[in-house]
């Protein structure tokens, strides 16, 4: 997995190449530079911002911090530096606030609305390729709870796994002595039958996948009768209009994947002083 520095460093020659042909002409001066808000949203991409000012040799001044709101005309960054290099990575600075800050602003609204009912936001795994973790660390700013990064930190039977298994319960027997010993296991369910299957089968978290929120609440009163100790989830094609009726079911947790895929560009500018 790649370190965020070199994420930005790839990020900036994406942008800059063989260099920035400004430079050629123009002498580098003293200089500062504001990142303005266009737009409200909520903020994301300080920890990559920074680590970019590290390795470049200049400075920011935060007004705000992860995950907090910022209104349409907040200054959110001050940076300083020579002309040059501040100009060099304007492009790259911004691209990344704007991406993670989108994701981010779109997260916590979905946050927002079932916070009152105590259920988790999760993303998915629906992210752009080699962006996993800047996305998921997003969805954290903007409130969301990641859940696994990859294949190999828990291991989670869908409906394709299904298809190879022949007997469920005698596999996550099989599965308890070679996975290890911390991760869990995860079932998904498109129907209460598939689910009770699970539940019997010793799984840690069964998906409810694709199911109304009638029938998840009736999967959650089985759960919290006769197996109160297993996790519940709700996924697919939840959006901003359904997430609240998913949350009242009692579910544990909700996920999906337009926390990264759905959300829209906030508007961010830098301006030099």
């Amino acid at each position: 997995m790649k370190s965020i520095e070199d994420f930005v460093l790839e990020a900036l020659y994406e942008d800059v190449g063989r260099g920035d042909l400004y430079a050629l002409v123009e002498p580098k001066k003293a200089a500062g530079a504001k990142v303005i808000a266009k737009s409200e949203g909520i903020l994301a991409g300080v920890v990559y911002a920074d680590t970019l000012a590290k390795l470049q040799g200049f400075s920011i001044r935060w007004s705000k911090k992860d995950g907090e709101r910022f209104s349409k005309g907040d200054a959110i960054a001050f940076l300083e530096g020579d002309s040059h290099t501040l100009l060099a990575n304007e492009r790259t600075v911004l691209n990344m606030l704007l991406h993670a800050s989108s994701i981010a602003t779109l997260t916590r609204k979905y946050v927002d609305i079932i916070k009152p009912y105590g259920t988790k936001l999760l993303d998915t795994r629906k992210t752009r390729p080699n962006l996993r973790v800047f996305e998921k660390y997003a969805t954290r700013c903007g409130g969301a709870v990641n859940h696994r990064m990859g294949l190999d930190d828990s291991l989670m039977i869908k409906d394709t796994h299904l298809k190879t298994i022949t007997n469920l319960r005698e596999y996550i027997q099989a599965a308890r002595m070679k996975i290890p010993f911390t991760a869990k296991i995860e079932v998904e369910a498109e129907t209460f039958a598939i689910a009770k299957e699970a539940f019997e089968a010793g799984a840690d978290i069964v998906m409810c996948d694709n199911m109304t929120p009638d029938e998840v609440a009736e999967v959650v009163a089985y759960r919290n009768e006769n197996y109160p100790s297993i996790l519940l989830e709700a996924s697919g094609n939840i959006s901003l209009e359904t997430i609240e009726n998913y949350a009242k079911t009692g579910v544990d947790a909700i996920s999906s994947g337009s926390l990264i895929h759905q959300a829209n560009w906030i508007d961010l500018s830098m301006k030099m002083q």
